[in-house]
């Protein structure tokens, strides 16, 4: 029995900085005239203009976690300090997440969850965000809980096709799949290359999608889900990897990223592709992980894709950065919320440390109704969005 993506809903923190106030934040706080100039010239080209943090830090010179001492130097807290953070923040965003979930899905009653399936590699606890979205939304407590750690950008695949797995060998399986992600936690403040791209890039956010065998509700967009894929970049360990040091995770970001994953993707998408006698041409839709401007536009050459293919990708890192594992649910969601056909043959990918490139074909059902497609289009300014604030970043 096939398997469906019901819902997808997401949430950020409350702390939302514009690209130009981090720009100019990490401007005054690395020290070398060069490091400066490439802070200016990284955060041009990200394709990033805002993005949330559950860290409202970068406002203040005397925050909980980045202090700003007497020399102008912002300290590095440890890697306990800043997992404590990710405990209550985490805890607070994967509950009010997992109500607007619930709330956004009335086909679903709340004591009908049999799963949760929580991703994240930003931060640990135990009991963890799993945990505290049952005790303090009252589901049931046989409820089986899954924690998909330390994947990184990808993880939302492993995660969603363990819940696929689930309904398909039980028909009352009901599973919540919630990935979250507390990037800016990590920021490492240095002069070194990589750690100014990493924080040009990253950012916080989390997705939730409520996955079952059900026949799915008529009066909004679904996916039925085709298939997941799973492959390495060849000879590509060495140029993405995230790792726990002691003043927090470190990220290993090598500038051949774009051009490994854009070499490799056209024969790692065979592999989904081909099992189910598709090719590129047959995608009507492409929900790309925006890890970043560079691997978007080697993606869309190597694929030879229309030049409005990745939009919605590109609208997501441009609104959102690069949230890790619950940036490409926002991207499937964006395509749920402007669907105006019935039916699109949808390809999602996402990549991360190792090189690993996650792939899943999903067949999008329905149309959205026409005021879901306004979100998207909604300005800054009308959102009353102000320009405050500073973040994290890539992958």
């Amino acid at each position: 029995m096939p398997a469906f993506i019901h819902h997808i809903a997401t949430e950020t923190p409350e702390f939302l900085y514009s690209n130009e106030f981090t720009r100019e934040r990490m401007k005054s706080w690395v020290t070398e005239p060069r490091a400066k100039r490439l802070v200016e010239m990284i955060y041009e080209r990200t394709g990033i203009e805002t993005r949330y943090s559950a860290c409202g830090d970068f406002l203040k010179e005397e925050g909980e976690l980045f202090k700003v001492g007497a020399d102008g130097m912002v300290n590095s807290p440890s890697t306990g300090q800043r997992n404590a953070f990710y405990a209550r923040a985490a805890r607070e965003l994967a509950v009010k997440l997992a109500r607007k979930t619930l709330a956004e899905c009335p086909q679903f009653a709340k004591g009908e969850i049999t799963h949760v399936v929580f991703a994240s590699c930003t931060g640990f606890a135990n009991p963890g965000p799993d945990y505290h979205i049952i005790r303090e939304l009252g589901l049931n407590e046989s409820v089986e809980r899954y924690t998909v750690g330390f994947m990184g950008c990808y993880a939302a695949f492993p995660a969603l096709r363990m819940a696929a797995q689930f309904c398909e060998a039980n028909s009352q399986a009901v599973v919540l799949v919630m990935c979250l992600e507390l990037c800016s936690l990590h920021m490492q403040v240095s002069d070194q290359p990589e750690s100014i791209v990493a924080n040009a890039l990253f950012a916080d956010g989390a997705a939730a999608a409520i996955v079952s065998a059900r026949e799915p509700a008529r009066d909004r967009p679904y996916y039925r889900v085709q298939g997941f894929h799973s492959a390495l970049v060849p000879q590509s360990e060495a140029h993405m990897a995230w790792d726990i040091g002691d003043n927090g995770f470190n990220m290993v970001l090598s500038a051949y990223v774009p051009e490994l994953i854009g070499s490799n993707i056209r024969g790692m998408l065979g592999g989904i592709l081909e099992k189910r006698g598709l090719t590129p041409g047959d995608i009507d839709e492409w929900a790309v992980h925006p890890g970043g401007r560079a691997i978007l536009e080697q993606i869309e050459e190597q694929l030879s894709l229309p030049a409005t293919a990745l939009d919605m990708s590109r609208s997501v890192l441009r609104d959102y950065g690069n949230m890790s594992s619950p940036t490409v649910m926002f991207v499937l969601k964006g395509f749920l919320e402007e669907a105006e056909t019935e039916r699109a043959m949808t390809c999602a990918i996402a990549f991360g440390p190792g090189l690993t490139v996650e792939t899943a074909v999903l067949e999008r059902c329905g149309a959205a109704i026409p005021a879901a497609r306004e979100v998207r289009g909604v300005t800054l300014a009308q959102a009353g969005i102000l320009d405050a604030g500073c973040s994290m970043l890539d992958s």
